[in-house]
């Protein structure tokens, strides 16, 4: 008996390496690597719910459930990461994108941030040694205030604070 199931145990293993052999070429010939097939949890992050405008990955809203599922549907399909992107685009508009396209007037979101902060130091380097000539100006001046006290007065201020010390 255990002759018996060992040999059966062996064509077992010979038939499933002589049928995942012959069809290894057939399924070669439409596979993509694994390193290109993209996942549900790293798209997610690159895409916006379209309805709540908040990261796909962060909502579960009937709308980000279509979306979620429209995704896994084209990684099913096998499409790259970029195919993906652009059937989204398609689908739901620019809108579903998480960063949008750097063209247009959405350039704008990538040049004017920079542009405001180089404004900003260009006008602290051109304002800051103005703002120190004035500060040590003001510094050398002597104060010009009230005219000396009077004898009798310098007296009774002294007496005064003497008895707050």
């Amino acid at each position: 008996m255990p002759v018996a199931v060992a040999l059966i145990a062996i064509a077992a293993t010979v038939a499933g390496t002589t049928g995942t052999a012959a069809a290894a070429p057939a399924r070669a010939a439409h596979a993509r690597p694994i390193h290109a097939r993209p996942s549900l949890l790293s798209l997610e992050a690159q895409f916006m719910c379209v309805s709540c405008h908040e990261p796909l990955e962060l909502v579960s809203s009937p709308q980000a459930q279509a979306e979620k599922g429209y995704i896994a549907g084209l990684i099913a399909a096998g499409d790259t990461a970029s195919q993906i992107r652009a059937n989204m685009v398609v689908q739901y508009g620019d809108a579903v994108l998480g960063r949008p396209p750097a063209s247009g007037f959405n350039l704008l979101i990538y040049v004017l941030p920079p542009a405001l902060l180089l404004l900003g130091a260009a006008g602290l380097i051109y304002t800051l040694p103005k703002w120190r000539a004035r500060s040590r100006r003001a510094a050398a001046t002597p104060l010009t205030g009230a005219p000396p006290l009077e004898a009798g007065e310098a007296r009774r201020l002294e007496d005064e604070l003497a008895r707050f010390v």
